[in-house]
C-alpha cells in the first residue's frame, strides 16, 4: 500500500474493528482468562486480517487487471474463503471450551454451539472480511486514480502553459527585433536607448515573470516600458495615452498577460496620430482588473488583427482564469479595442 489513500482506508477500517474488540473485552475483563483471549480473539483477529489483506493486496491485483482470468478470481476467493472457514473450524474442534463455550443469557446454564451454526457464522464473519477487503480496495483506488488523472492534468496544463509562454517572449523579441532594426537602418540616434530599453525588458522576461505569478504593479511597469520603447521608433514619439486609476497595491497577476493586447496595437494600428492616439487604460482595486486598450486602423497594414499573441494569450486567460476573466473585442470600421476584466 504505496498510496496515501489506501492507507488512510485501511488505517480508518482496522482501527474502528480494533476498537470494537477492545470494547467487547472491557466488557467481559472479570471472566475471560488469558488462554481464552489469545484463543478466542487474538487468534481470529489474525486470520481475518489475513484473509482481508492476502485479498487486498494479493488476489484483487493479481487477476482484477486481466479481464480473461476474472473468473479465476472468483474461484480463488471460494478457495480462500473455505480455507479460511475449515482453519476457524479446526480451532473450534480443538478449543472446543474456549470457542464453543457460552452461558445462556436467561438461564445462566453453561451451553456449547452447534459446529452447523458455528460454520454458518465463521461464513459470515469471513464474507464480510472479504467484501470490505474489496470495496475499500476498490475505493483506494478510485482515489488513487482520481490523483493520478489530476496530476496528470495539471503537468499537461502546466506544458501547455509554458509552451504559450515560450512562443510569446521569441514573438515579442521578434517584433522588438525589427523595430531596432529599423532605427539602426534609419541610422537613428535612438538606437542605444532602444537596445538598452529591450534589454530591460527581457531582464522582466527571462528572470521576473519566471514566477506563476508576479506583482500587478510591475506587470504595469513592463507595459510602460514597452511602450517607451515603441515610441523610440517614431521620430516625433507615438501617441499614446496611458491612463492608470484606482489602486496598484499588492495585487498578483499571471506574468506576460497585458502585453499582447498593447503590442497588437502597435503592429496592426495607426501609432502616430496625435488627435487619434492608442489609449491604454487601467483601472484596478483590490479584486478587480479592467484594462482596455483601443487604437486607430491602419489602413496600409491588412494583416488579420490578433495573431499569435492574442490567440495565446486567450489560452493562457481560459487556463489560469476559468471563469474568472471577461475578454471583448470590438473591431469596427475605424478602430479596434480589447477589453479584458480580470478577478485577482
Amino acid at each position: 500500500m504505496k498510496n496515501k489513500s489506501a492507507i488512510i482506508i485501511n488505517s480508518i477500517f482496522w482501527s474502528g474493528i480494533i476498537g470494537l474488540t477492545v470494547l467487547g473485552l472491557y466488557g467481559n475483563r472479570d471472566k475471560l482468562t488469558l488462554h481464552e483471549f489469545l484463543v478466542n480473539h487474538l487468534a481470529f483477529l489474525i486470520i481475518n486480517i489475513s484473509l482481508y489483506f492476502i485479498n487486498y493486496l494479493i488476489l484483487i491485483p493479481s487477476f482484477t487487471k486481466r479481464k480473461q482470468r476474472a473468473w479465476l478470481y472468483v474461484f480463488a476467493v471460494l478457495g480462500l474463503l473455505l480455507v479460511t472457514v475449515a482453519i476457524k473450524f479446526g480451532l473450534a474442534v480443538m478449543y472446543r471450551e474456549e470457542v464453543l463455550r457460552f452461558a445462556d443469557h436467561d438461564t445462566k446454564k453453561i451451553e456449547y454451539q452447534s459446529y452447523d451454526h458455528f460454520i454458518v457464522q465463521a461464513l459470515f464473519t469471513s464474507g464480510f472480511y472479504l467484501v470490505m477487503s474489496s470495496l475499500l480496495k476498490f475505493a483506494a483506488d478510485w482515489f488513487s486514480s482520481q490523483r493520478i488523472q489530476s496530476n496528470l492534468e495539471s503537468e499537461k496544463k502546466n506544458m501547455e502553459l509554458q509552451f504559450l509562454k515560450s512562443q510569446l517572449n521569441p514573438h515579442f523579441l521578434f517584433n522588438s527585433l525589427n523595430n531596432i532594426y529599423s532605427l539602426a537602418y534609419q541610422k537613428s540616434d535612438k538606437t542605444a536607448d532602444a537596445i538598452l530599453k529591450l534589454s530591460e525588458i527581457m531582464r522582466y522576461m527571462i528572470y521576473e515573470s519566471n514566477d506563476s505569478w508576479v506583482s500587478l504593479n510591475k506587470e504595469v511597469e513592463y507595459v510602460q516600458s514597452f511602450v517607451e520603447l515603441q515610441k523610440l521608433r517614431f521620430k516625433d514619439g507615438a501617441a499614446v495615452e496611458i491612463s492608470i486609476n484606482g489602486e496598484i497595491d499588492g495585487q498578483k497577476i499571471v506574468p506576460l498577460i497585458l502585453i499582447s493586447f498593447v503590442e497588437n496595437a502597435f503592429k496592426h494600428g495607426v501609432a502616430n496620430d496625435p488627435e487619434d492616439p492608442i489609449k491604454i487604460n487601467i483601472i484596478a482595486n483590490q479584486k478587480i482588473l479592467h484594462f482596455s486598450v483601443t487604437n486607430k486602423k491602419s489602413k496600409t497594414n491588412k494583416d488579420a488583427m490578433g495573431g499569435v499573441g492574442l490567440n495565446n494569450v486567450e489560452r493562457r486567460l481560459q487556463l489560469l482564469y476559468p471563469e474568472r476573466y471577461k475578454l471583448n473585442i470590438v473591431n469596427s470600421a475605424t478602430h479596434y479595442t480589447t477589453e479584458l476584466m480580470l478577478d485577482l
